[in-house]
């Protein structure tokens, strides 16, 4: 790509800043900002809040009015072309007399994927596409995921002990990290749909799988238990905090279920209970993103399952020792250090005494 000029970057880089301002509410939507620029000066922008309302440039085109015409519209993903909840955007620009469009990455959607490129070109606009691309890639990786592969983009987050312990041998684990790691994983939680656990982590820690405060809204907390032996009294079921979604067999235990259905709690029943079978289930729901902060067992069926795209692993610099102290992923079958899986776009950070190393796992993520 030839050089861009500076203006260009700047505004695609305002458009991802509002695009995040919606972060962990536009699923099956991508997140989307808008910037409309005429003579220099920001005339309007906006971004797509949720599914159902309008897309970013409706907002920032509505801000704008008449001067819009002749002006340049920024936006990070491709303006649809097609009638979904709303209309066409790209029919939009063309109706506000914008003269130049430039564009982050092009819309993965088949119903879109170039077409609003098309039209906006047949109309005379000029149109620049590639602006800034990989850092739009990489906001709406769960969204591209989604569509490219037809299941949500999974993460595996856990904490650790530098010898790789994520507990005591009683199960004990609270502080493996200490408050700056856990108030970036209430940051992460904000950003997904669902947070996935076993019936083990409910028993254990009774967790609240909540934002704590960090964001407006919770995302969808589920457990998956064979048979039901949760307790009846636990915070996931408080439901006026967060909607709770249990996932279980046949086989489960009928008294509970009803304990906890009572409770505002929804229980679904999976002929196979496996993390792809509930995979399936969010990914009929509209869910983009799925954060599993399971114990080692279910974190190596989901792994196994291909439902995990990206791992966030925090260590602390703690030792905690034992034959028999839980790890972060269970067994996986591998005899040989060759068949290890591999993590691709390391990074690593110090937060707070803590470290956080994430990765892509290279075998089950494919970028576009």
């Amino acid at each position: 790509m030839t050089s861009l000029p500076n203006v260009d970057l700047s505004m695609m880089q305002r458009c991802l800043k509002l695009a995040r301002l919606a972060l962990g509410r536009t699923a099956p939507n991508p997140m989307v900002g808008c910037v409309i620029v005429q003579n220099g000066e920001i005339v309007g922008e906006g971004f797509h809040p949720k599914a159902g309302e309008p897309h970013a440039e409706v907002f920032a085109l509505r801000q704008a009015r008449d001067r819009a015409l002749g002006a340049t519209l920024y936006v990070n993903l491709e303006p649809c072309s097609h009638y979904g909840r709303t209309p066409p955007c790209a029919d939009a620009t063309i109706a506000a007399g914008i003269q130049r469009v430039v564009i982050g990455m092009v819309d993965p959607n088949p119903q879109v994927a170039g077409q609003g490129i098309a039209k906006l070109q047949a109309a005379g606009i000029d149109v620049t596409v590639g602006v800034e691309e990989k850092d739009c890639q990489t906001l709406n990786e769960a969204f591209v995921h989604r569509i490219v592969q037809g299941r949500p983009f999974g993460i595996l987050k856990y904490a650790m002990t530098i010898d790789g312990k994520i507990a005591t041998t009683t199960g004990h684990s609270y502080w493996v990290t200490g408050k700056a790691a856990r108030h970036q994983v209430h940051q992460l939680r904000s950003a997904c749909d669902a947070i996935v656990v076993g019936g083990n982590t409910v028993r254990q820690d009774n967790p609240f799988l909540t934002t704590h405060g960090v964001a407006p809204h919770n995302p969808l907390r589920v457990v998956m238990s064979r048979v039901l032996d949760l307790p009846t009294i636990a915070n996931l079921w408080q439901t006026t905090v967060a909607p709770t979604v249990v996932f279980t067999s046949p086989d489960a235990d009928l008294e509970t279920q009803k304990k906890l259905v009572d409770q505002g709690v929804e229980v679904i029943v999976l002929e196979a209970l496996t993390p792809a079978a509930v995979m399936r289930q969010l990914y009929d729901r509209g869910l983009n993103m799925v954060l599993w902060e399971c114990g080692g067992t279910l974190a190596a069926r989901a792994i196994a399952d291909q439902c995990v795209q990206k791992v966030w692993a925090f260590i602390a610099p703690k030792i905690i020792g034992g034959n028999h102290t839980p790890s972060p992923v269970g067994e996986l079958g591998l005899t040989e250090m060759t068949q290890a899986l591999s993590l691709t776009q390391v990074t690593t950070e110090a937060v707070g005494e803590d470290f956080l190393i994430q990765g892509y796992l290279a075998d089950q993520y494919r970028a576009i």
